[in-house]
């Protein structure tokens, strides 16, 4: 519980910082909504890519710990920590200088004024790549060694800097959504210092000593990968299959941009207890399979897999009662509110009852080792169901942006059903990291 309380908080301020940009930036109307919600499909498939490396890192650490080798876990981080900061250099650059190029590519043609918002969005964020990678992976192994409380308050501190920053550079110097972007920038950099200085400690369990004396162990980069490149393809996959159906969510309108915009910010508060307990799953299994210890392994996934379900179906209850009074805070059209608001009805009944299967109960697998059968069964999943359905549902059957989320409701089923079966027949204990 001392894991995990953190991360609950760490999780919803991970939440309110995109959801802050387009709370504060709605003033400036529905242009500017739809502008930060394009763009951050975009940062929600790097922020994910990056935080699947860093759990490969986690993966390996745990598993390091729970061994008793403390200097193979500390040169582990150290390998992580170069290969994030290198990978998201790499994005940033691309992502500066074809700006344009990628968000015709991604979302076609959408109204220009929506356009002209995303650009600048799009180029301030892609600025914060780094030191968001720096951060995750900072954030990773504190995890990794059971602390979580070092994650969560910088977490906070990056939060008020975005929000306070929001506040100035929006509504004091009216830079609308180029304030939210240079918040969102600043916030990140603060967070990547302090992680550096703290991950330099020595009384940690892991630490790093002279992060800028180069050192390359391809078998520790290899162990992290192992783990880290399935499940960033997963969740990059997962992503780009999000980017394919906002495409769709376009062509139904200014309107079903702005519902989809304000149901995803909203829709993602119930996750946040089942978010963050697969996170303290990578930990827990981790350093249990670290010490070849499965009894504890499946006792502690069974446990909290009860606590995820018990605190989203709290949360998940709430939303469906306030649904109408929570989409009318972001003053949109009457269309664009209703529809978000019937829209968390639903997805409400469904998230609690399916989504922490879906996506809590594969990081105990993913902790063992098993990232290729996760990867291989999202991947599946999300292109032949949630991609598939939304077309047949939204565009062929006329349900427009509500069509898009059942399709994500029978994704989220067959996930389901797959992965408990994985758990449940034991062919994850197999697998081996170190």
């Amino acid at each position: 519980m001392r894991l995990i309380w953190p991360l609950v908080i760490e999780q919803f301020l991970a939440v309110t910082i995109g959801m802050a940009d387009t709370v504060m930036v709605a003033t400036n109307g529905e242009a500017a909504v739809s502008g930060i919600s394009l763009v951050d499909s975009i940062n929600m498939l790097l922020v994910q890519i990056f935080a699947a490396l860093a759990t490969g890192g986690a993966v390996v650490a745990s598993q390091y710990l729970g061994r008793q080798d403390r200097n193979s876990a500390c040169r582990s981080a150290k390998q992580l920590l170069y290969t994030m900061t290198v990978l998201a250099v790499g994005i940033t650059v691309v992502s500066v200088v074809f700006c344009l190029q990628i968000l015709r590519f991604v979302f076609g043609g959408i109204a220009s004024d929506v356009m002209a918002n995303a650009q600048i969005y799009y180029r301030l964020t892609a600025l914060s790549y780094p030191f968001l990678a720096i951060y995750n992976a900072g954030a990773a192994l504190f995890r990794s060694m059971g602390n979580s409380r070092i994650s969560m308050l910088v977490s906070l501190l990056m939060n008020l800097i975005n929000i306070i920053g929001n506040a100035i550079l929006i509504y004091g110097f009216n830079w609308s959504v180029a304030g939210a972007g240079t918040a969102t920038l600043f916030s990140r950099i603060v967070a990547a210092v302090l992680m550096l200085i703290l991950i330099r400690t020595k009384d940690n369990l892991i630490f790093i000593e002279n992060i800028f004396h180069f050192e390359f162990h391809p078998d520790m980069i290899q162990k992290i990968l192992a783990i880290g490149v399935p499940n960033g393809l997963e969740n990059g996959m997962f992503q780009i299959g999000k980017l394919i159906v906002q495409n769709l969510v376009t062509t139904f309108g200014t309107s079903a941009i702005a519902a989809n915009a304000i149901a995803n910010s909203i829709s993602s508060f119930p996750n946040i207890p089942g978010t963050a307990i697969g996170l303290g799953l990578i930990t827990v299994v981790g350093q249990c399979v670290g010490a070849r210890d499965y009894e504890h392994a499946v006792f502690y996934t069974k446990r909290l897999m009860k606590v995820a379900y018990f605190s989203m179906g709290a949360l998940d209850v709430l939303l469906f009662l306030l649904a109408g009074p929570i989409t009318g805070v972001f003053h949109l059209s009457a269309e664009a509110t209703a529809t978000a608001a019937q829209i968390l009805v639903y997805f409400a009944v469904f998230n609690a009852v399916i989504w922490p299967v879906s996506f809590t109960l594969p990081n105990a697998l993913r902790a063992a080792g098993d990232a290729r059968f996760t990867m291989a069964t999202s991947m599946i999943s999300m292109w032949v169901f949630r991609i598939g359905f939304s077309y047949i549902l939204g565009l062929s059957l006329g349900l427009g942006v509500e069509g898009t989320w059942f399709a994500m409701y029978i994704d989220w089923s067959v996930r389901a059903i797959v992965f408990l079966i994985r758990f449940a027949g034991g062919k994850w204990k197999l697998k081996k990291v170190i």
